[in-house]
């Protein structure tokens, strides 16, 4: 890459004395640069992995040219959190993001595909579902490489997640770490970050992640941020103690001395939709203060995360193994079903993922449809049905406010995410059921919020999608189109650009993408895959060669 970034610098010298053919050429764009600034026409001209010129319309000569007639011209999207970490090994094309524009996928959401100790490549290999992989790498920085190798259609780059460390260091148990622990997953982060992490995340609401208290994760975050990399969290609580759970990331900034970023920000129920207000308050207070504070959301009024979650912190101690091992005991199925109290109302949990093949016929219905078919009440149903899963099931919660939704929308820090796999409508992936952010997330920013609803400028939505995240994850050389930037490129129609997948049929791709490139690469084109797997691991700021 070093090799074609010099060639591109010497192509540019001497263009001033030599008329220059260009290997593509696209011409005749409305061309969104990623800044937020007003649009204009022009052509991009291509060498190589770069983008070489920006020039006026219809100006360039290339070996091959593409003419846009006035089609929309962006960088690629960044999605600033993706699970398609296991989606990718299945099949790289990365069909339900490339189809938005998304051209990096962001891993890691306290939980990461390395360091691996043996024990956890074991339960890796031992407990994968529908996608069946070989774990061939020990760190995470060998996963990326791995991906890069195998052939992915997006770039890829991830956050080591503490979770990981946790496991890797103490396993699942639920108590402060020693200082000798601590020191582990300080060497260990280290190491990540030096092979290309962009930062360290958290996921406090699940295991072994949430057995952390701040103190550990602001040493953690320190190693981190002497990397230049930040910090970023699924914070311990959404709903009742979402202030709280704000100003622990806060602090966590601001004694490590690092940016921060809250993934997928939200007020979940309907009690706590007043409270996003003064959630925004808090975050604009600290970054008057000079704070590095950021937040990314997916653009749906539902999340998506285990049926488990429901249950009392004692059934979920130690993990899922264990918790699954716990309520085999009659006595504790018993007391788990006394005890449950609903976070989310039976009625508005929508399941969408199970283990069992038997019970895959549940997908798309509702709790208390399940309830009712089985003539038991909504406790019980939700306990019963884990146990026999033997997972702790995936499921939708519509629990957020579109009110809300549109506020964040319009926040100048607020970036964008799909919280989600990157599928292809076909094979193992139409096994199970799925939130339809992982088809529409991005293309809803520049259709239903911007188009449609005016909630932004389709030039901050792009902005927000590109140079935003770009900048807070320090990427040199990606979010923008300009000279001497990677030709990630996306090409869309801003009249004809729609989501189309719903909860109840979420497997459909979007529409109104024409072209997609990645490191000059096309890997859309007129709206169709070309097969085409450009995408390399792109290294955080720490990185050391």
């Amino acid at each position: 890459m070093k090799n074609s970034f010099i060639f591109l610098l010497l192509v540019l010298i001497t263009s001033c004395r030599t008329p220059v053919v260009y290997d593509l050429v696209l011409k005749n764009g409305k061309i969104y640069d990623g800044t937020g600034e007003t649009s204009y026409t022009g052509d991009i001209g291509i060498i190589s992995d770069s983008i070489a010129i920006i020039a006026e319309a219809n100006t360039l000569k290339g070996l091959n040219v593409q003419d846009l007639n006035g089609l929309a011209v962006a960088p690629g999207f960044i999605n600033m959190l993706s699970w398609a970490n296991v989606s990718l090994l299945e099949d790289g094309r990365s069909q339900s993001d490339i189809r938005q524009g998304v051209t990096l996928e962001v891993l890691g959401e306290g939980r990461s595909m390395g360091p691996l100790n043996p024990e956890m490549k074991k339960a890796m290999q031992e407990n994968q579902g529908d996608i069946k992989y070989d774990v061939t790498w020990t760190s995470l920085g060998e996963y990326l490489q791995y991906l890069e190798d195998k052939g992915v259609s997006t770039n890829v780059a991830s956050f080591v997640g503490n979770g990981t460390l946790r496991q890797h260091v103490i396993g699942f148990e639920n108590r402060p770490a020693t200082d000798a622990e601590i020191d582990a997953m300080k060497v260990l982060t280290k190491q990540a970050m030096e092979e290309g992490a962009v930062g360290i995340s958290s996921s406090l609401l699940y295991a072994p992640s949430m057995y952390a208290n701040t103190s550990e994760l602001i040493e953690l975050a320190k190693v981190a941020g002497e990397s230049n990399g930040m910090y970023i969290s699924h914070i311990r609580d959404e709903g009742d103690e979402l202030l709280e759970s704000i100003d622990e990331l806060i602090q966590i900034s601001k004694e490590a001395d690092l940016p921060a970023e809250v993934y997928h920000l939200k007020a979940s129920s309907k009690s706590n939709w007043g409270k996003l207000d003064a959630a925004i308050k808090k975050i604009d207070s600290a970054r008057n203060l000079g704070m590095a504070i950021t937040a990314d959301i997916y653009t749906y009024n539902a999340s998506s995360t285990g049926l488990h979650v429901q249950l009392p912190d004692w059934v979920r101690d130690g993990g899922i193994a264990a918790m699954l091992e716990r309520l085999d005991d009659p006595a504790n199925r018993e007391k788990a079903i006394n005890e449950l109290v609903f976070r989310n109302s039976p009625e508005t949990i929508l399941l969408v993922g199970f283990r069992s093949e038997t019970l895959r016929k549940y997908g798309g219905k509702y709790l208390t449809e399940v309830a009712q078919e089985w003539g038991k009440n909504p406790s019980e149903t939700l306990v019963d049905l884990i146990i026999q899963d033997g997972s702790r099931i995936q499921v939708v919660y519509f629990s957020m406010s579109e009110e809300n939704i549109k506020k964040k929308m319009a926040l100048p820090w607020v970036s964008y995410c799909s919280d989600a796999g990157s599928y292809t409508n076909e094979g193992v992936f139409i096994k199970q059921s799925t939130h339809p952010r992982s088809y529409g997330s991005f293309i809803r920013v520049l259709g239903k919020f911007s188009r449609d609803e005016g909630v932004i400028s389709l030039e901050e939505g792009i902005r927000k999608l590109t140079s935003l995240p770009a900048k807070n994850l320090k990427l040199k050389r990606r979010g923008r189109l300009h000279a001497g930037y990677y030709a990630d490129i996306v090409v869309f129609d801003p009249k004809r650009v729609n989501d189309r997948a719903t909860f109840t049929e979420p497997h459909q791709y979007a529409e109104g993408v024409h072209h997609v490139f990645v490191n000059g690469k096309q890997v859309l084109k007129d709206g169709e895959h070309t097969g085409e797997t450009p995408g390399r691991f792109v290294k955080g700021p720490g990185f050391i060669e």
